[in-house]
């Protein structure tokens, strides 16, 4: 497959991603019993796994590797930081306010990523 082909997969993979991660925040926040349907638990980790295989193979591809590249280290450890947010925010959060500030927090997080994604900067701002 082509880098330009996984390119686009991966950015498909990006927004299936962030869209499903939108809309599990409101349900959370709603108290949704659509958070406890087997597929709202599964496909997060299917487009999840494909979003980091795409990403993988991108960076095979192109040759880059994240101990050269400062913005691809950067968007790693950002990457961490967001799994680990957005675990807190849809099923570890004590409460409902600390479930929301890591809801928020994750989806700064994301846009971080993006923009580092984008300008291939750490500091993208």
């Amino acid at each position: 497959m082509s880098p330009v082909t996984v390119k686009y997969l991966h950015i498909s993979f990006v927004a299936m991603s962030f869209i499903l991660f939108f809309v599990r925040g409101i349900w959370m926040l709603q108290t949704s019993s659509m958070l406890q349907q087997r597929w709202v638990k599964i496909l997060p980790h299917i487009i999840d796994t494909a979003l980091l295989a795409s990403a993988i193979t991108l960076a095979i591809q192109l040759s880059l590797s994240p101990l050269a590249n400062p913005w691809l280290m950067a968007k790693i450890i950002a990457l961490l930081l967001y799994i680990v947010l957005g675990t807190i925010a849809i099923k570890r959060g004590k409460t409902k306010n600390i479930r929301l500030i890591a809801w928020l927090l994750a989806l700064a997080v994301f846009i971080y990523m993006l923009l580092v994604a984008k300008t291939h900067q750490p500091w993208p701002l």
